[in-house]
């Protein structure tokens, strides 16, 4: 009994003083919250050039036609 009870006392001074765990745990946060950001950014930027080709899909359709083109395409 003596064995086990200082092989949980070694366990625990070991599990207070090792601070490694710890900052793995802080990389793999600050991993999560880059990946996040990462993908709002491409996400928002897709969806604003989506739009712009689209303006400009319309534009060329426009053009395709002969008639007159709009404002919004010169």
């Amino acid at each position: 009994m003596t064995n086990l009870r200082s092989f949980f006392v070694r366990l625990r001074t070991w599990a207070q003083s090792d601070d490694r765990g710890a900052s793995l745990v802080e990389y793999a946060l600050l991993l999560a919250l880059i990946a996040v950001v990462c993908i709002g950014a491409i996400s928002f930027i897709g969806t604003s050039a989506s739009s712009k080709y689209s303006v400009y899909d319309n534009c060329v359709a426009w053009a395709g036609t002969g008639g007159t083109v709009p404002a919004v395409c010169h």
